[in-house]
């Protein structure tokens, strides 16, 4: 009969080791996507707020440098020229196919008028809310214009899912 031989340290790995390993490997990769995508998903909600904020800003500074009224209209992919009324576009702010919207995966819910207006001192003369979520995160923003003095808050919406967001609960941080 055959003697088997003592193993000897460099002769690597049984299978069952091996199966271990690739398990525990593909758990550590899986958690690791995972948080990838949450983190990812948070990132797309923290820009479009602040484009959706910088926007703003610059079309308050447009109508204000030219001294004339204008108009800005939010879509699905962020703010746009007015597709109608009186007051000319607010030229230079952000445009559908931006990354603000739904381009970037992001869900854009507002009560705004279908133009919102700036007067020729650059206040905003519209209020409402927006509210910016996105697949893959809890965390929603909002962007709340108020009037009489056209005052633009950004915050933490924690209203209901899908809720209206005139009935919004939008509370400001210190981190925006």
């Amino acid at each position: 009969m055959g003697r088997s031989e003592p193993r000897q340290a460099g002769a690597g790995f049984s299978l069952p080791e091996l199966l271990v390993a690739v398990a525990v490997l593909g758990l550590l990769a899986a958690l690791a996507l995972d948080g990838g995508q949450r983190s990812l998903a948070r990132m797309r909600v923290e820009t479009a707020t602040r484009r959706l904020g910088w926007g703003l800003e610059q079309a308050r500074q447009q109508a204000q440098s030219l001294g004339q009224p204008c108009a800005l209209e939010l879509g699905p992919a962020g703010w746009r020229e007015p597709s109608g009324g009186s007051l000319p576009g607010c030229g230079g702010v952000l445009a559908d196919g931006d990354g603000a919207g739904e381009a970037a995966g992001v869900a854009l819910q507002h009560n705004l008028p279908a133009a919102l207006r700036f007067s020729s001192n650059g206040l905003v003369l519209d209020g409402g809310t927006v509210v910016v979520s996105a697949a893959g995160t809890e965390l929603r923003r909002c962007l709340v214009m108020s009037l009489p003095l056209g005052v633009v808050r950004l915050g933490r919406y924690t209203g209901p899912l899908g809720d209206d967001p005139r009935s919004s609960a939008c509370r400001a941080e210190e981190t925006l």
